[in-house]
């Protein structure tokens, strides 16, 4: 009997509407563990090169891990991998929630889905049995009311419903899939290839709990993490004021986005913090399946002009800076309330934040003006302009909405070369809230990760840097950090940083833990703990190192899928704003990112991946990471 996972993974073909059961070998999972490099495995192999994401060829893959639903915080995470309609390179995306858990529960580690259903369906897998039911009457409905026919369809209120939103059925090309009405597979479109494949929703339930290999470390591990909060003044802030507690901090080392990323300081950040949230709308602190964090926000807003609904939580710091300060507004409740908007519709708050704010800059500049907007002053500040053109993106109406709700990057083609002046896209999703310009390292993580910009992708530079925390440098140093470089470097040392700590987080994506909770550097967990625990659980006698290359798989697979789509370094780019000088006051005041100094550390990058200097993966490497099969994918190579 396995420990730790079920041993089946459920293949949907929609178009045919058959459901079958695969049960891998335990090398499988020890190989893949879960996750994205499980979920690309199946996308690499099934789904044919060339395809438009939207079409029934797309394969779209929904994978927890061999961890996921043990009793320890941090493990209740799901992936999704398909091909992403916003970039056509891989699409990855991570949600929390009680889902992933509930999927395990049910009796699946992970559900591969292919085809097309003639008319609307949902996938229900309650106590170990899978169905596909009709969903007619789900179409245009809000994901709260969604969430509520179905767990009443079901006769189980304790059912968890992942679904995609009424925007992705509007053809919005950044909708996510959302879980509790809340919880987010945000980036890279995977809303839409779930609607395109005529899929309304996956309902799950089940009592079957997971066998672990030895509970007792697990309980050990269990207790040793809470005991060290109080002594962690990130992991206890995060707790008390969930990810909004950065936003002051960010704003102080002029890595707080304002007015689409032409300044890095906001002088509206104090309204927009964790501890006003904590002081003013936060009901609650809700959290994730078995996670004692508790980060996750619940807002409730009465009255004013913008009421807000306790069921679609409360924003998360990116959400804060999209919202706010990328488009200068400060107050709390309009942010609060395109939160709400958007989990309500299930689209990204990142690229749609950051899409209204590209089309500001694009007005404020004189690039579109009333006759694009119809008459709409879409001015920084303004938050009511914000609301309205949120509204039409979602709905993908008005005379912008149906241009913005394609994404930032495809807006510019239609506006011109002055608008491509104002794009912050790689690979054409919009960044998030944490600037290269005062991050260095995400300089190059931005530019490299197979998927656009990502924030979540790497640990960041405050980690490993001049007098760091002696904790932080103590679990970097397991990872063979040990020598943080002078702050604002883009060196040898901080692309090496770069490059180990994007490994080990690309493991986290693999084990799909939560990186508040399991990380490299600041988390209640490190590197050791994370070793400790997937032996506890898993009953491998797995290494560090064992661990490292189930991340450097998953990062390779990513990029050879890449390669096979025509991806390569031409595509490791940077947006043009990022070389330009900040404006406003503070410490990133008048600073660029160094062209020059940038492509040096992404051919360091590329040498230290083992990759050509075109960013392709080699055979040697499949050969490496025990992956020959994937070797036929990539291009032809000298």
């Amino acid at each position: 009997m396995p420990y730790g996972y079920t041993g089946k993974i459920l293949h949907v073909d929609l178009t045919l509407g058959k459901l079958d059961v695969e049960q891998p070998p335990e090398a499988f999972y020890r190989k893949y563990m879960g996750g994205s490099a499980m979920g690309v495995y199946y996308v690499l192999r099934d789904t044919p090169a060339g395809v438009d994401p939207l079409s029934p060829e797309n394969v779209l893959t929904l994978m927890a891990s061999v961890t996921t639903g043990a009793p320890i915080s941090g493990q209740s995470r799901l992936n999704a991998n398909a091909k992403s309609p916003m970039s056509g390179a891989i699409g990855d995306s991570q949600s929390g929630g009680f889902f992933p858990a509930e999927l395990k529960f049910a009796g699946f580690d992970g559900v591969v889905i292919k085809g097309r259903s003639a008319k609307p369906v949902y996938l229900s897998i309650l106590h170990g049995e899978a169905k596909l039911q009709d969903a007619a009457h789900l179409m245009g409905k809000l994901t709260g009311e969604v969430d509520a026919i179905l767990k009443q369809e079901v006769g189980d209120p304790k059912a968890e419903i992942l679904q995609h939103g009424p925007a992705a059925e509007n053809g919005v090309r950044f909708s996510g899939m959302v879980n509790m009405c809340n919880r987010h597979n945000g980036r890279t479109g995977m809303g839409l290839v779930m609607a395109s494949k005529n899929l309304r929703a996956v309902v799950v339930r089940g009592t079957q709990r997971v066998s672990v290999a030895n509970p007792q470390v697990l309980a050990a591990l269990n207790k040793s993490g809470p005991k060290l909060m109080p002594e962690n003044p990130d992991v206890d802030g995060l707790a008390k004021y969930g990810t909004a507690s950065v936003v002051v901090f960010q704003n102080t080392i002029g890595s707080l986005p304002t007015r689409n990323y032409s300044e890095g300081q906001f002088e509206g950040c104090e309204d927009l913090s964790g501890e006003v949230m904590y002081d003013t709308v936060l009901k609650e602190r809700d959290t994730c399946y078995a996670c004692i964090l508790r980060c996750k926000r619940v807002v409730e807003i009465k009255e004013g002009a913008y009421p807000v609904d306790p069921q679609y939580g409360g924003p998360e710091y990116e959400t804060l800076g999209t919202f706010g300060s990328y488009c200068g507004v400060k107050n709390l409740a309009a942010v609060c309330k395109a939160n709400e908007i958007c989990n309500q519709y299930g689209v990204d708050t990142i690229s749609c934040g950051a899409t209204i704010a590209f089309a500001m800059e694009c007005f404020e500049k004189g690039i579109i003006g009333l006759a694009q907007t119809g008459g709409l002053e879409l001015r920084f500040g303004d938050e009511a302009a914000m609301l309205e053109m949120l509204k039409q993106i979602v709905t993908n109406s008005g005379p912008l909405g149906k241009i913005l709700s394609q994404g930032s990057a495809r807006a510019a083609k239609v506006w011109g070369p002055a608008a491509e002046e104002c794009l912050i896209t790689v690979k054409s999703e919009e960044a998030p809230a944490h600037m290269p310009q005062a991050k260095k390292s995400l300089a190059v993580i931005y530019a490299v990760n197979p998927f656009g910009a990502d924030h979540q992708s790497s640990e960041h530079d405050p980690m490993y840097e001049g007098e760091s925390a002696p904790l932080y440098l103590t679990r970097l140093a397991e990872l063979d950090l040990k020598d943080p470089p002078p702050a604002g470097s883009l060196g040898p040392e901080k692309v090496r940083f770069a490059a180990y700590s994007q490994i080990f987080y690309s493991l986290l994506d693999t084990l799909v833990l939560c990186q508040f909770v399991w990380g490299p550097a600041w988390t209640l967990y490190g590197p050791s703990e994370t070793v400790e625990m997937v032996r506890a659980v898993t009953g491998w006698p797995v290494s560090l190192f064992e661990l490292m290359k189930v991340g450097e798989r998953r990062l390779n697979l990513l990029r050879v899928f890449n390669a096979r789509e025509g991806f390569n370094r031409k595509d490791d780019t940077l947006p043009k704003k990022f070389f330009q000088k900040l404006k406003g006051v503070g410490p990133t005041a008048d600073t660029a990112l160094d062209p020059v100094e940038f492509e040096k550390a992404l051919d360091l990058y590329y040498q230290l991946m083992g990759w050509t200097q075109d960013g392709v993966p080699t055979y040697a490497n499949m050969i490496d990471l025990g992956v020959e099969w994937a070797a036929e994918y990539l291009p032809a190579q000298d």
